[in-house]
Order: structure tokens, then sequence, then C-alpha cells
């Protein structure tokens, strides 16, 4: 037993050293990537800014440009007013302000490939800063399990299937959920705001040449992205915590997902209850909502279905959630035993939060045959408990 448990240590103790330099390494890689995000950052808002100025300059001068045009169309036709001097003159200005009108024109057109470039290399440098993120979080919440008291360790080294991997994989699960959340709130509403700022900027100008129509015709364009960015910030902060669910209850919230989620992927969806419905407590309901949730983005990502069913169905002492779909179908015990060995919550994880609620859940499926989720929880679970 001595033995195993120094072969156990040194192994660890060796896992340690390697992923703390691991650790070092990715997060030397993220500053990296920082610093480089930062001074793209810098040289996209220099070339927006140059872009900005050219495509005014390129407007006035088109402007300068047709009157320099109308202008050597009248010297040209009336040869009893203008002399041959009027004429070159007027020529000469109409040839430059043409060849300056060419050179900016030019200069507009690689200032935006210029900006397109540089925004494609933002994005490709903060995917890499979050890929290093997620693996840093990673590496630190396996060092923290690796880095205990040995005995516990050993203990979960020799049941990794029971349930104290649970906690592991909360932890991740709540490190991608925040990913996800800061991805949604950058491509959304951030990039939302930028734009209404620069509009701003924009319209800002129109007002000082005195150009109130098109002032007009801005801000009407301005208040429609503030209210779609307003829109976006109420949907994620729907999906963080349906309000809905504490001020209406479990079936106006599920119903409202339901049309929501149809809306959006275009999948036809059926909710019905049985039952007489009451509420349930509060971490009840939210739990059941997060089930439904995992049920259908499970559906949407790997079945590719046309129709989502949900029923949930209330009895004395029980409520019963039935989510089936009419999609491709999967090996039940091959997904959960992939599950088992996955970092992510995916069917293993629902199986869990559902025992976490004392209840079960049963699945049915097969290959070109659709799936049907069953889950039975118990409402008298505290009664039960006392």
């Amino acid at each position: 037993m001595e033995d195993r448990t120094y072969n156990i240590d040194r192994v660890i103790k060796n896992a340690i050293t390697v992923m703390e330099d691991s650790k070092y390494q990715i997060f030397e890689i993220g500053e990296t990537a920082r610093e480089e995000l930062l001074l793209l950052n810098q040289e996209l808002e220099e070339v927006l800014k140059e872009t900005a100025d050219t495509i005014e300059k390129v407007d006035r001068l088109e402007l300068e440009y047709r009157r320099a045009r109308i202008r050597l169309t009248e010297v040209s036709k009336d040869f009893i007013r203008y002399k041959e001097a009027d004429i070159k003159s007027a020529y000469e200005k109409a040839t430059q302000l043409q060849l300056d009108l060419m050179v900016y024109r030019e200069k507009e057109a690689y200032l935006k490939a210029r900006r397109d470039d540089l925004q494609k290399r933002v994005k490709n440098v903060e995917l890499s800063i979050e890929r290093a993120e997620t693996i840093g979080s990673q590496i630190n919440v396996v060092l923290e399990y690796l880095s205990g008291d040995l005995n516990q360790v050993t203990r979960i080294l020799e049941s990794a299937k029971n349930r104290q991997l649970l906690g592991l994989k909360i932890i991740l699960a709540q490190e991608e959920e925040r990913k996800r959340i800061a991805r949604e709130i950058h491509d959304g509403p951030a990039q939302s705001l930028a734009n209404i700022v620069l509009r701003t900027e924009i319209a800002e100008r129109m007002l000082g040449k005195q150009e109130f129509k098109l002032v007009q015709d801005e801000l009407i364009d301005l208040k429609g992205q503030v209210r779609s960015g307003l829109e976006e910030i109420r949907k994620i902060m729907f999906n963080l915590r349906p309000m809905a669910l504490d001020d209406l209850g479990l079936v106006p919230t599920l119903r409202k997902y339901m049309q929501d989620f149809e809306e959006k992927t275009q999948i036809r969806t059926v909710f019905e209850t049985i039952g007489r419905e009451t509420r349930l407590p509060s971490a009840m309901e939210a739990a059941i909502y997060r089930l439904v949730q995992e049920a259908c983005t499970n559906a949407l990502k790997h079945a590719n279905p046309t129709f989502i069913g949900l029923e949930v169905k209330y009895q004395t002492d029980m409520v019963k959630i039935l989510i089936q779909d009419n999609g491709s179908g999967f090996n039940v015990d091959v997904v959960e035993a992939r599950s088992k060995d996955s970092t992510h919550f995916g069917l293993i994880g629902m199986r869990e939060r559902v025992e976490l609620l004392e209840g079960r859940m049963h699945i049915e499926s097969a290959i070109n045959q659709g799936t049907k989720i069953s889950i039975h929880i118990p409402t008298n679970a505290e009664q039960r408990k006392e």
C-alpha cells in the first residue's frame, strides 16, 4: 500500500510540475496575445478615423468636381462673357479635382481593405485569448484537485466514475458559461454600442454642416440600433435568469421559451400541460427550466429535428416532464459512456442534476428514431427528508 501511495504521489508531483510549467506558458501566450490585441485595436482605431476622414474628403471632392464640371460647361459655352484664360482655368481646376478624386478613392478602397483585415485579425486574436483563458482555467481546476490532500486525490483516482467528479464538471461548466456570456456581450451589445458611438459622431459632423435631413435619417437608424441592442441585452438577461420564472411561474416561462425557440430555429414546437399547475420551490423551477433548455439545445446541436414536443404533467406529489423530438436519434449507452469521459455536462450532467432533485430520468432513443426524455421529480422531497 505504501509503495502504491508513493507511486501515486510521484506521478501526481510530476503531473503538477508539468501543468504548472504549461500554465505559465499559456499565461505568457495570453499576455502576448493581449499586447497584440491592444496594438491592433489602436491601429484599427486610427484606420477607422482615417477611413472616416477619407470618406468625408471623397464626398467633398465629388461635390467640388461636379461643381467644377458645371462651371467648365458654362464657360465653354459662353465665349462672349468668358475669355480663353477663364476656360483654361476652369479646365485645369476640373482636371485637378478629378485627379485628386481618383487618388482619394484609391486611398478609401485601401483603407477599407485594411480596416476589414484588422477587424479579422482582432477577432482571431480574441479567439486565441479566449482559448488560452479556457485552457488556463481548466488547468487551475485540475491543479486544485491534484494539490489537495493525497488521500483525497487517491480516492478520486480510484473512483473516477463516482459523484466526486461532479464538482469538477460544475466548475468547468461555470467557466464555459462565463465565456459564453462574455462572448455574447462582446458580439452583441458591445458591438452595437461601439457602432452607436460612431454613428453619433457622424450625426454631430452633419449638424455642423447643417445637413438636417441626413441627421434626421441617421437618428432614426440610430434609434433602431439602440432598440436592437436593448433587445439583445434583455435576451442575455433572460438566459441568465428568466424573470418570468419568479413572477409568473414555470409553465408561462416554458411556454415563452418554446415559442422563442421555434422563432429562432424554425423548428416546430408543441407545449402541453396536464393537471393543475402549482408553484414549486424557486430552485426546483429553475432546475426544471434548465433541464428543458439543455434538452432542446442538445436536440438542436446534435439531432437536426423538425419537431420538438414538451409535456409537463402535474400530479399530487410529482411533476413529470416529457421532451421528445423527431431527430436523428442516437445509441444511448454509447453516448452516455462518452459523456462520462468528457468535460462537458451533456446527458450525464442532466442526469446528475435530476438526481440532486431526488428524481429520475429515462432516455429512449435509437438511430433515425428520434429521442424521448422522461423526467420524474418528486415535489414533496423536502417532506420526505424530514
